[in-house]
């Protein structure tokens, strides 16, 4: 998420955190709710649209929305009832995102690491479960509320719009930042839950996160720097895996077996 971190604050956190720290303490504060965190995701994702390179190769974007597709069709409601809109971007960052509202960015890059189908659809479904945990709303809740303080009411802002103002910065900010570690394993766990149940080989996220391992030693990559890997995070999947095999076991013996060729 580096990338889109860097598009959503200019690659200046620090002066939006400055700005909500010298704002007057003691009064509530305006939380965000999903519908204003979903409203602030789309205005987002249409700016990444606007700003940065949309693939035009047919094959990788119907191969990306192939996977996305099936996970997508494992989520639970509401979530599987949203229409999602999946983009590709063309670029070699190694990265992926998914955003509240039901949105899902790609970077055809990550293909450097997901050799297949199944490990793609790890990536996906990790990315997912980040919105269905919603774990950007609370970052966004938390960010706001962890600021020097408490921000001051409407009285003192001079009514909703400033407050308005103030949530979309708070959802601004809270959406750039890394996920906390805990976060980062219950995706990891229920995102190899969606991919399981939608067919996909759960075995091959090991092969994924070593492919990430293995990465990281010959340079940076943004996906790699917000998204923790290592002996780990593998032994971690390993110990769901039994689980996540029975699911994939079910899948297939229903005939859920999907063919998303690159």
């Amino acid at each position: 998420m580096q990338a889109l971190s860097q598009m959503l604050t200019g690659g200046r956190p620090v002066v939006a955190v400055a700005l909500l720290a010298s704002l007057l303490a003691g009064c509530a504060l305006p939380l965000a709710s999903e519908s204003e965190l979903e409203t602030e995701s789309g205005k987002q994702f249409a700016k990444m649209r606007a700003e940065l390179v949309v693939s035009n190769d047919v094959q990788v974007r119907a191969y990306i929305n192939c996977v996305s597709a099936a996970v997508i069709r494992e989520l639970e409601r509401p979530y599987s009832d949203k229409d999602w809109d999946v983009e590709v971007f063309e670029s070699d960052d190694i990265n992926a995102f998914a955003m509240p509202g039901g949105r899902i960015g790609v970077y055809t890059g990550i293909m450097k690491v997901a050799d297949n189908q199944d490990q793609l659809a790890t990536v996906i479904g990790h990315e997912v479960a980040h919105v269905t945990q919603q774990h950007a709303l609370n970052r966004v809740n938390r960010e706001m509320t962890t600021q020097a303080g408490v921000i001051a009411g409407s009285a003192v802002l001079g009514g909703g719009q400033a407050t308005g103002q103030l949530l979309s910065m708070g959802a601004q900010l809270g959406l750039s930042l890394p996920y906390g570690r805990g976060q980062e394993s219950e995706a990891d766990v229920v995102g190899l839950k969606y991919m399981a149940a939608a067919g996909f080989n759960p075995q091959q996220s090991i092969q994924l996160w070593k492919n990430m391992t293995q990465k990281s030693k010959l340079g940076p990559a943004p996906f790699l720097s917000t998204h923790p890997s290592g002996d780990t995070r593998i032994q971690d999947l390993i110990r769901q895996l039994p689980s996540a095999l029975k699911l994939y076991n079910d899948a297939q013996a229903a005939g859920k077996k999907p063919v998303c060729q690159p």
